[in-house]
């Protein structure tokens, strides 16, 4: 697998929604986030009726023979809750602290935010060959464990003003993989990935809650030694039929790497096409759906000094966001401004 190839359009599907402009934990943009890929419990999507979805489907095609071996890597972000809380009561020992939730604390000169934060995860599937896979489909499954961290604040050198907690809840989920022929030296491979993390009172949690145990942005990545993948959207004459009969659902195969490449490929929950490219003029993700680097940049620029310092507060990611947007140089601001990529012929009489 070219991972190489793919791992800058996998990082920008995994943190596509993860944070809006104008970046602040504020912004009605960002009470309500993470709208793509997203696999919620199977009991919460089943109450749901089906609107939430549990579980993803890729299907593709690959050309090879027994001797081709199958990669799977199984990617997304598992939400973490952070907590603020500021001091309640202090009796004189440390262990009997107590503390009370907030949204927001303020702690020596720095704002701290209740907020989600996000890790990233990632499950593999060991090399298996197309011809074992076809008799012998692996059903693989996985759990994320939970965890809780506290980080003690210290107004000044050494008085307790609060804490912040870090939440991780359990994940459960499984991954199946099979592989079909369907022509001569060409399989079918189907892969399936579900939530099935246990959740009590499924009709009463509230969509914060169920994120804390969802995956999210979840996609696929594909390679495949001694074999090349078919691509989905221009398939040969003869593999037409056959790519037509690949169903997905909650995600979009396409070919990854340099221009004929067919070693990867990336199913992907937002619409992509073959070999997709971060423009090279990108500085770096801006996480916004309908980023256009340019004016994403711009407006953080005049961001005012206090919108400037919650979003530096709020999140790691958007600390960084904002330092590289402030330190970018006037020639890389004039590259974002517009490039032309290529020129074609226009046909006579046409204006």
């Amino acid at each position: 697998m070219n991972i190489a190839a793919a791992d800058r359009i996998a990082k920008a599907v995994l943190y596509e929604g993860y944070m809006l402009y104008p970046y602040r934990p504020t912004a009605v943009k960002n009470q309500q986030r993470f709208n793509f890929g997203v696999l919620y419990p199977q009991a919460f999507s089943e109450v749901q009726k089906g609107i939430d979805p549990y579980a993803l489907q890729c299907e593709c095609l690959v050309q090879g023979g027994v001797q081709s071996h199958l990669e799977v890597r199984v990617r997304f972000l598992q939400l973490v809750e952070r907590s603020v809380e500021e001091l309640a009561r202090y009796t004189g020992i440390q262990d009997a602290l107590q503390f009370r939730p907030v949204r927001t604390l303020e702690v020596a000169g720095r704002t701290y935010h209740s907020w989600q934060e996000a890790i990233e995860s990632e499950v593999t599937v060991a090399a298996t060959d197309l011809d074992l896979l076809n008799r012998f489909p692996v059903l693989h499954s996985f759990q994320m464990p939970a965890c809780t961290t506290q980080e003690i604040l210290h107004d000044g050198q050494t008085a307790v003003a609060g804490r912040i907690v870090r939440t991780q809840h359990a994940i459960n989920g499984w991954i199946y993989v099979t592989a079909e022929p369907v022509a001569d030296d060409v399989f079918k491979v189907t892969l399936r990935l579900r939530n099935i993390t246990t959740i009590d009172n499924a009709a009463d949690v509230s969509r914060d809650s169920v994120l804390l145990r969802s995956l999210v942005s979840a996609h696929v990545l594909l390679g495949v030694a001694e074999g090349d993948f078919v691509s989905l959207l221009e398939p040969p004459a003869a593999l037409q039929a056959a790519t037509e009969q690949c169903h997905n659902q909650g995600v979009f195969p396409v070919l990854v790497g340099d221009a004929g490449q067919r070693e990867t490929m990336l199913a992907s929950p937002i619409i992509l096409y073959d070999y997709p490219q971060i423009a090279p003029e990108s500085a770096g993700d801006l996480f916004d759906g309908t980023e256009i680097d340019e004016i994403l940049s711009l407006r953080i620029l005049t961001m005012t000094d206090e919108e400037k310092r919650e979003m530096r507060e709020s999140d790691e990611r958007a600390r960084q966001l904002l330092e590289r947007t402030e330190s970018l140089p006037e020639e890389q601001f004039m590259k974002l401004h517009g490039a032309l990529r290529s020129l074609r012929p226009v046909k006579e009489g046409v204006r």
